[in-house]
């Protein structure tokens, strides 16, 4: 599953067109309006993502390589116990070595880093997960609505802003002495309140790990938006 730090706006685009009854030469139509409506979903965020990650230095690239390597290897098997397909997901991240210079920009060594993100839906088992990786620290933490939760959310939030779009026309049609209305055409977009991903100030030190620590979840609100924007053609 990718990340949902990454995952980042959604939409969705759907037109409707009314076929041009005029000619090229006859005036533009009269009784045109532009209108708009939205709808929001407040809905509690159902996905975690944490990302774990160490540094290394040395005098040889080698060397870094092995340890971080080492290091990753470590976690990687601690998070695959705890993996479950859909509920807790793993993958590796960025690995990377790179030369160190000095103030002076001469070069006096190796440094690298190493990542491990974990994500999906059992909050409570990647939070207890944090606590047995020890060779890795929580670099960065993260909430976000699911794909499920948010095609959920969305289909009955697109029929509020489609019903209140209706009306709306409906009314400004009654108000300006038409009969009724068509829809020349609409769009339809919806989105996602960005996740919040936070960094851990007080990460575990790999040097002393706490086999006993969780992770404290508290995943709070995120919201789904429809908005709902086009023209129609007033009728008589």
């Amino acid at each position: 599953m990718s990340s949902l730090v990454t995952r980042h706006a959604l939409a969705l685009s759907v037109a409707f067109a009314v076929p041009l009854a005029w000619s090229a030469d006859a005036p533009p139509p009269q009784g045109v309006v532009s209108l708009s409506s939205s709808a929001t979903l407040e809905v509690t965020r159902d996905l975690l993502s944490v990302s774990f990650n160490t540094t290394r230095e040395g005098v040889d690239a080698a060397s870094v390589q092995s340890q971080l390597k080492q290091a990753l290897d470590a976690a990687l098997a601690e998070a695959k116990k705890a993996s479950k397909p859909g509920q807790v997901e793993v993958q590796t991240g960025n690995f990377n070595i790179s030369p160190r210079y000095t103030n002076k920009g001469v070069s006096n060594g190796w440094q690298g880093s190493a990542e491990l993100v974990v994500e999906g839906r059992d909050m409570q088992a990647i939070g207890q997960l944090t606590g047995k990786i020890t060779t890795l620290t929580i670099n960065r933490v993260g909430y976000a609505i699911s794909r499920e939760l948010r095609e959920k959310s969305e289909s009955e939030v697109s029929a509020q802003a489609i019903a209140r779009y209706r009306a709306k026309a409906a009314d400004y049609a009654k108000q300006f002495g038409y009969a009724g209305y068509a829809i020349r055409e609409v769009n339809v977009s919806s989105n996602e309140q960005p996740p919040m991903p936070r960094p851990m100030m007080m990460a575990k030190a790999a040097a002393a790990p706490m086999a006993d620590e969780m992770l404290p979840v508290e995943p709070g609100k995120g919201t789904v938006t429809v908005n709902v924007n086009g023209t129609v053609q007033m009728t008589k």
